[in-house]
C-alpha cells in the first residue's frame, strides 16, 4: 500500500493546487502498486490521475447544478443526488471492474473521441431482485457527480394511443439537454418482445418508439435500464445497449462481506460465517442486509454489542418466510372459469 511519504505528498500537492506534482506522485504510486502485483488498484490510480489532468469543459462545469424536472416532465422523472460510490457496492470483481471502466470512459470522453471512439453510455443490468441493479445506478450517479433521473413508468405508460410515445420523446429530449444518469427501472413494461401473444398494436408502437429514441441518442447522458426478466425482452433492445451486465445472487464471500459491512458497530468475531452463508442460499444481497439489520436491532434491544450466529440465522429464516408469504399473496387465484386468466394483471 501507499507509503506515508506518498500520502503526505499527494495531500500537500492537492492542497497547494499543484496539479503537475499531484499527477507525478499518483503515477509513481500506481507504478509501486503495479510492482506489488496490485494490478487493479494500479490501473484505477492511473485512470483517476489521468482524468484529473483533463481540462474542464464548459459542459462539465455545471454538472453539479441542482435540477428538478418541471412542467410535464415532473410527472415523468424524479431527480435525486445519490451520495453512494462504487466502493459501497458488493459485487463480483468482473462487474465492479466494468463499472469502474464506465466511470473512467465518461471522464476521458475527449481522449476516446480523438481516436474515433465513444464511451459506453447505455447499460442494461439484468438479474434477480435485490442483487444491486438499482443501487449500481445510484452509485454510478454518485461517482460521476451526476443527478439521477428515475423514469416514472406509471406516469409514462397511458392507455391513449400515441401519448406514451410523446412522453418518451420528452424524456429523451431531457437526456440530450440535461446531463445525468437516466434510470429506466424494470424496463420490461416498455421492452417486452413484440411477438408476445398478449401484444397489442399500441405496445408495438411504444417499443418501436423506444428503440428509435435509443438509436438517435448520442449522449452526453448515461442511460441505465434494469430488468428482472431478461427472457421476455425484445431481442432488438439488447442490441441497443453498449453493455449488458448479468447480476446474480451473492456468493458466500459476498454474504459475509455484506453483513460485516452493515454491522461495523457490532462485534461479529464469534459468528460462524460458514453456517450463515449456507443459510443465505437463494437470498439476495438486499435480503441479507435486511436480515443483518434485523439481528442488529434485536441485539440493541437486548442491550448487547455483539451478534450471535443464531440471531443471523433466525433473521434470515424470517426473511425467507416473508418472501414466501409475499409470493403467495401475489399469486393469481385459480378459478373454475376457463376465461379467468384473461382478467389477470401482471404485477411489475
Amino acid at each position: 500500500m501507499a507509503t506515508a511519504k506518498h500520502l503526505i505528498g499527494l495531500v500537500k500537492s492537492h492542497a497547494e493546487g499543484d496539479q503537475d506534482r499531484f499527477f507525478d506522485l499518483a503515477m509513481q504510486l500506481a507504478a509501486t502498486e503495479q510492482q506489488k502485483g496490485h494490478n487493479r488498484l494500479a490501473e484505477q490510480l492511473r485512470q483517476w490521475a489521468e482524468a484529473a489532468q483533463q481540462p474542464k469543459t464548459k459542459s462539465s462545469s455545471n454538472l453539479t447544478t441542482l435540477v428538478e424536472p418541471r412542467g410535464d416532465l415532473a410527472g415523468l422523472l424524479s431527480a435525486s443526488y445519490p451520495s453512494y460510490r462504487l466502493n459501497d457496492l458488493i459485487l463480483p470483481d468482473f462487474l465492479a471492474e466494468e463499472l469502474d471502466h464506465i466511470v473512467a470512459e465518461v471522464h476521458l470522453t475527449e481522449r476516446l473521441e480523438e481516436k474515433g471512439l465513444r464511451p459506453r453510455l447505455r447499460l442494461l443490468l439484468s438479474g434477480p431482485p435485490g442483487t444491486g441493479k438499482t443501487f449500481s445506478a445510484q452509485a454510478l450517479a454518485g461517482e460521476l457527480n451526476f443527478p439521477l433521473f428515475s423514469v416514472q413508468l406509471n406516469g409514462l405508460i397511458t392507455k391513449f394511443m400515441g401519448e406514451t410515445a410523446q412522453k418518451l420523446r420528452m424524456i429523451f429530449d431531457a437526456v440530450r439537454t440535461t446531463r445525468g444518469v437516466y434510470l429506466f427501472d424494470e424496463i420490461d413494461a416498455l421492452a417486452a418482445t413484440r411477438s408476445s401473444e398478449n401484444d397489442v398494436g399500441e405496445a408495438r408502437r411504444i417499443l418501436n418508439s423506444f428503440l428509435q429514441y435509443l438509436d438517435e441518442d448520442t449522449g452526453p447522458s448515461l442511460i441505465i435500464a434494469t430488468t428482472n426478466l431478461p427472457e421476455i425482452l425484445d431481442r432488438a433492445i439488447l442490441r441497443r445497449f453498449d453493455l449488458v451486465l448479468p447480476y446474480e445472487l451473492p456468493s458466500k464471500e459476498a454474504v459475509e462481506k455484506a453483513i460485516q459491512k452493515r454491522l461495523l458497530n457490532f462485534d461479529t468475531h464469534n459468528v460462524d460465517w460458514q453456517n450463515v452463508s449456507n443459510a443465505a442460499k437463494s437470498l439476495s444481497v438486499a435480503d441479507v442486509v435486511v436480515a443483518a439489520e434485523d439481528a442488529a436491532r434485536r441485539s440493541v434491544l437486548l442491550d448487547k454489542n455483539y451478534i450471535e450466529t443464531s440471531q443471523l440465522l433466525n433473521s434470515m429464516e424470517r426473511r425467507r418466510k416473508l418472501h414466501s408469504l409475499g409470493t403467495h399473496i401475489h399469486e393469481p387465484q385459480a378459478t373454475s372459469s376457463d376465461n379467468s386468466s384473461s382478467g389477470r394483471k401482471k404485477t411489475l
